[in-house]
């Protein structure tokens, strides 16, 4: 291969006919030629495109739905495209391709995944919950749809307060995510809900030491956070709420500076919606890293986004019988949410 030749890659296309890609990074396009691409292509494919405000802002600003868990959810309940892409990470699409079997779910990176799904498998989320019969799964949305089918309700931050609620006095087992476990506990008052013991990468890393650093850097900062942070982080939280929760409380509270704990990608759309507002990223413990900076939601970029609407692939595909069973907490779910 000549020096100057791009890189090439088998992919298969829809109907398994192999063809050759181009290695993302040696498309040789600007981005405003991507963006372009991705317009016609999305046109052509009857596509719609759902992202997570924790995607770079060039992909947000491209997407026709930005959204948190819940808000991406109901947007792939309702959509009538074709074609499904979805710029999160994998359990996401997996969630658009359990509501919509029929229609085409595609996603950048296949390696996108979740710190809190590939910590809870469903084999051994399979034998814990051995241990504690008539109760109530409650699964975070964060999970596989392996996990999502031995579930008795999906819930995501923005709602697991309600259902858990809803639930009334019924034993509840709540996965995968401990810190937003104890939230609902310390929300409900239930201290009988049963955790299992995963964390995000992310919102783990948030350092409580530097957060009060910057407390007193700016004494009249808000802290507003995201309940997967550790309750380090929460007690100093003038306001908890999920990603679209946050948006919400920057845009409306009189407060003119914030200081924001979870995944800095949200900081995008929060400037959009509060443009008048300053906004800090909470910082991680070690001040060289990006910790607070989702690895994998960062693995979706415009190049990949342009290669997945082009190919129609990587595709995200359930089989029949899980989806079948991950589906019933889902619509639960999402009766719930009304």
């Amino acid at each position: 291969m000549a020096m100057d030749e791009p890189k090439k890659l088998p992919v298969m296309t829809p109907d398994a006919r192999p063809v050759v890609a181009v290695d993302p990074d040696d498309l040789g396009m600007t981005d405003q030629e991507l963006e372009d691409e991705i317009q016609r292509l999305k046109r052509e494919r009857n596509a719609v495109i759902l992202a997570h405000y924790y995607q770079e802002s060039e992909i947000q600003d491209l997407a026709d739905f930005v959204g948190d868990s819940l808000q991406l959810s109901q947007a792939a309940a309702r959509t009538e495209a074709d074609v499904i892409c979805f710029c999160g990470v994998h359990f996401m699409a997996e969630t658009a391709k359990i509501l919509n079997p029929d229609k085409v779910v595609v996603v950048p990176d296949l390696e996108a995944g979740c710190s809190l799904a590939d910590g809870c498998p469903a084999p051994a989320f399979a034998h814990w919950l051995e241990q504690y019969p008539g109760h109530t799964v409650v699964s975070y949305i964060n999970c596989s749809a392996e996990v999502k089918a031995l579930s008795d309700v999906i819930c995501t931050s923005s709602n697991a307060v309600k259902i858990v609620q809803a639930l009334g006095e019924q034993k509840v087992v709540f996965a995968p995510d401990k810190h937003l476990g104890a939230f609902v506990r310390k929300q409900t008052g239930r201290d009988d809900i049963v955790l299992w013991q995963g964390t995000c990468i992310v919102h783990e890393t948030f350092s409580e030491r530097r957060l009060l650093e910057l407390m007193a850097k700016h004494p009249d900062a808000e802290v507003i956070a995201h309940p997967e942070c550790h309750e380090g982080i929460l007690r100093h939280a003038h306001h908890v709420a999920s990603t679209s929760g946050l948006i919400k409380y920057a845009k409306q509270s009189p407060a003119r500076r914030f200081i924001v704990a979870t995944e800095a990608g949200i900081l995008h759309k929060m400037q959009q919606e509060a443009p008048d507002k300053e906004l800090i990223a909470a910082p991680p413990e070690e001040e060289s890293c990006a910790c607070n900076v989702c690895p994998h939601m960062r693995r979706n970029t415009l190049a990949k986004l342009y290669l997945c609407l082009r190919d129609l692939t990587p595709q995200v595909d359930v089989p029949e019988a899980v989806r079948v069973r991950a589906l019933a907490p889902i619509e639960r779910m999402l009766a719930m949410s009304v």
